[in-house]
């Protein structure tokens, strides 16, 4: 059996096409590959370009260097970071503090359990929650009992409240 010198040089020549042409896929799609991370890693085309560059010339080496410099997460993620951030800390500052303890308290609590703090009242004619600086009811409209009201004339001043002339008829319908 004789050894034909051209046979060997002949599956030499095959292996060494077939093995350039997988470097060379290899070579282009980590290429690819680098290109399509880092669009979805970074904004700034410049970054884009130096990644595929890294990779493109150094090849092996380049994308090891772009493994360990490319941002850690993707724009992606970042934004769904920072939404759930945003979430939590509305959500945090819709829970408003006691003046005189600092704990969290309800909103629709009249006082505070921990310290005893008055935090609201009530409106006397619709029973709906106003807060204490409040000299009017947002609700009804009813003055709060016992404000100053101002640029009213002496007949409204001395007139009875029709809040209070309900009771006053009822105290005069028992004594009369």
């Amino acid at each position: 059996m004789n050894f034909d010198p051209n046979l060997s040089s002949t599956i030499i020549l095959v292996a060494t096409a077939f093995s350039a042409a997988f470097i060379a896929a290899l070579w282009l799609s980590l290429i690819f590959w680098t290109y399509r991370d880092i669009r979805k890693r970074a904004r700034d085309p410049l970054i884009h370009i130096l990644a595929v560059l890294v990779v493109a010339i150094l090849f092996l080496p380049g994308i090891l260097i772009y493994l360990i410099l490319r941002p850690q997460h993707t724009t992606e993620e970042e934004y769904q970071q920072t939404l759930e951030e945003e979430a939590l800390l509305q959500s945090i500052e819709d829970n408003p503090l006691c003046p005189g303890c600092g704990r969290r308290i309800q909103p629709d609590w009249i006082a505070c359990p921990n310290c005893n703090t008055r935090l609201r009242k009530r409106c006397h004619q619709c029973s709906k929650l106003m807060e204490l600086p409040w000299e009017i009811c947002p609700f009804c409209a009813t003055p709060v009992l016992g404000t100053r009201r101002e640029n009213i004339t002496l007949d409204d001043a001395l007139q009875t409240p029709p809040y209070e002339e309900g009771e006053l008829m009822e105290e005069l319908g028992e004594n009369g």
